[in-house]
């Protein structure tokens, strides 16, 4: 069993892309930018954009989560922004994949308990 769960995570492993930059837009006036109030672009080791992820307010169009030519697109609610921001600040490395129909962003390794970022 937890030979199987190993091989499993390895298996994840090789489809997570790792995130090196940043950059962010934020949307103004009542409908945002196409369904959307802010997003958050992830880049990789190259330059490339790998992930797009998406906010979000309440009562807007939500699409599903995508992954389309290598490029992953994340749709959270816009309370959600500040959390992903922060975790996109402190974190390092910060990878991000899509499974099972939506996308995870997540760090790789384990941290210390009470580390205190």
């Amino acid at each position: 069993m937890a030979t199987t769960i190993y091989a499993a995570h390895k298996e994840m492993e090789k489809k997570m892309a790792e995130a090196t930059k940043y950059h962010i837009l934020v949307y103004g006036a009542p409908d945002g930018y196409q369904t959307n109030r802010a997003q958050i672009s992830l880049y990789g080791a190259t330059g490339n954009v790998i992930a797009y992820i998406r906010f979000n307010d309440p009562g807007m169009f939500f699409e599903a989560d995508s992954d389309s030519g290598g490029i992953i697109k994340m749709h959270l609610p816009s309370s959600m922004f500040q959390s992903v921001l922060d975790i996109v600040r402190n974190e390092k490395p910060i990878h991000i994949y899509f499974a099972q129909g939506r996308g995870f962003l997540g760090t790789l390794s384990t941290e210390p308990v009470g580390e205190g970022e």
